[in-house]
């Protein structure tokens, strides 16, 4: 292990004085404001602001290199880093901040039933809302699956097909059986975070930024 690592490894020991467990978190890709990371053995995309169960939280990201912060410290990591040593377990529900984009919108990097997919977060939306390609994308049968019913949209009312997602993935947050629309149009372009996940959740600001924590 090289000084730096092994410096750092030695710096989260000595933060983390409460429960502990052994852990691994490598660097796995790297991105403009987004960063890689595996835990555990579990992968985790990170964007800029927004934390980990176990408190680590992207600060910056591109393609050379990440700073990551762990209880006040923060640590630059190039691609391939891998930090071996011990961070506290989470002791509380999964959470994850999002941070508002220069339009004041809050956007995210998520999952459906595996696949990546960016969210836009909207509380007034009924449920999560994608269009028909991003459906189509996700492997998803709305027309043979789906409960036929309508939709409005910027376009007037549309056809739409109501599906249950099997798993929804935001940050450390995952959630099973999650009603989604399928739009059968163009429309929304961003795929919709809507309530019939986030009203499974806690919602406050914090900092300007919105956190979800599931509950338990």
């Amino acid at each position: 292990m090289s000084n730096h690592l092994a410096c750092l490894a030695l710096a989260l020991f000595a933060l983390t004085s409460s429960v502990q467990a052994d852990g691994d978190i490598r660097i796995k890709g790297l991105f403009r404001d987004k960063a890689l990371l595996e835990i555990d053995g579990h992968q985790r995309l990170l964007r800029k602001g927004q934390s980990t169960a176990e408190g680590l939280t992207l600060i910056s990201a591109d393609s050379k290199a990440a700073v990551l912060e762990y209880r006040g410290k923060r640590s630059t990591y190039k691609m391939g880093s891998r930090i071996s040593g011990t961070y506290a377990k989470a002791s509380t529900p999964p959470s994850v901040r999002i941070w508002p984009s220069a339009q004041g919108m809050y956007r995210t990097t998520g999952s459906i039933n595996g696949q990546t997919v960016d969210f836009l977060v909207d509380t007034g939306a009924t449920s999560i809302a994608m269009n028909r390609n991003e459906a189509k994308r996700l492997g998803i049968d709305y027309l043979v699956k789906g409960k036929p019913g309508w939709a409005t949209t910027a376009s007037g009312v549309t056809r739409s097909y109501g599906v249950r997602l099997k798993k929804v993935w935001v940050g450390d947050i995952k959630l099973h059986g999650v009603d989604a629309a399928v739009i059968d149009g163009n429309f929304p372009r961003t795929t919709l975070l809507g309530m019939s996940f986030l009203g499974r959740l806690d919602m406050h600001r914090k900092g300007g930024a919105l956190e979800l924590r599931k509950r338990y």
